[in-house]
């Protein structure tokens, strides 16, 4: 009898082992993410990047649209990477239902994984609302009139907080309103356009100086105007922008980390280096001048 309980116990104490240990197999499984969803999504983009007729553009996007309702039915979206990309697969839709789906599966790819970025989910929030004639409430979008000119789409300025827009990577709206204007002023190269020289067009900027510029001076759009002189073979021209960039924004990582490459690419590379740690200095973060100081060590 007291063999038969122990053998009883033992056979107890395996089965439960053996529970246990499937339970750790099914937790320790990593789920991997989605390869088929994440070549549709590059599908997506290379669409738009290679801007095919609107008819294929419009099928090509309802077919992707058919396949993720198929991979969520069979359980195949899982990864917070997954539903991203299904959420910018129906984000190029044609309707409220798609907007509205695109949102639905951002905020599970958020509730995965929370350190996803927040900003598309603006973005798909604000379309869809917009896309069912109610006002936006992050104010991600924008349009251009006949007349040129570019404007917010309504919005509803009471429904969040601009702690809630920056938490969601969205600018505020003191931001906004800073930003509209610049996208209304004037850009460095229709003076080039105008035909001006580097040097006037560097002239006109200074002599400006302390007053509001008709000019957008963002340094980003500034440096996109060295990069595009730069990519045309100009590279002392180049390098004046560059340089103009940085007296323009002396705060600014980016502008002299471009400016180091440009006198880079000019065989200055003592201006260069000086350049590229002034870089390093404002973004300690900066992992492109720290490579290439090391690299020019």
């Amino acid at each position: 009898m007291r063999k038969i309980i122990l053998m009883i116990i033992l056979i107890g104490f395996i089965s439960c082992n053996s529970k246990i240990s499937k339970r750790t197999n099914v937790a320790q499984e990593k789920i991997e993410d989605n390869q088929e969803l994440s070549e549709m999504f590059k599908s997506d983009q290379a669409d738009r990047t290679n801007h095919i007729g609107r008819d294929i553009l419009q099928k090509n996007d309802s077919l992707r649209e058919a396949r993720v309702y198929e991979l969520l039915d069979s359980d195949k979206v899982r990864t917070s990477l997954d539903y991203t990309n299904s959420a910018l697969i129906f984000h190029h839709g044609e309707d409220s239902v798609a907007y509205a789906m695109a949102v639905k599966l951002m905020r599970k790819s958020i509730e995965l994984d929370s350190t996803r970025n927040k900003w598309y989910l603006a973005v798909l929030t604000d379309r869809y609302l917009l896309s069912i004639n109610k006002p936006q409430i992050y104010g991600t979008h924008y349009k251009r009139l006949d007349n040129n000119i570019v404007v917010r789409e309504e919005l509803d300025s009471t429904k969040i907080t601009d702690a809630e827009r920056v938490e969601y990577g969205v600018e505020t709206l003191a931001e906004q309103r800073e930003k509209l204007k610049n996208l209304n002023r004037k850009k460095l190269t229709e003076l080039l356009d105008e035909g001006k020289t580097i040097d006037e067009i560097i002239l006109i900027v200074k002599q400006g100086e302390g007053k509001e510029s008709p000019y957008d001076l963002r340094e980003n759009w500034i440096n996109n105007f060295g990069y595009q002189l730069l990519n045309q073979g100009d590279k002392e021209e180049a390098l004046k922008i560059f340089k103009l960039n940085t007296e323009l924004h002396p705060g600014g990582s980016n502008a002299f980390d471009s400016y180091g490459e440009c006198l880079l690419a000019l065989g200055q590379k003592e201006q260069a280096i000086i350049a590229y740690k002034k870089s390093l200095e404002l973004n300690p973060k900066n992992k492109n001048a720290e490579k290439i100081l090391s690299e020019m060590k």
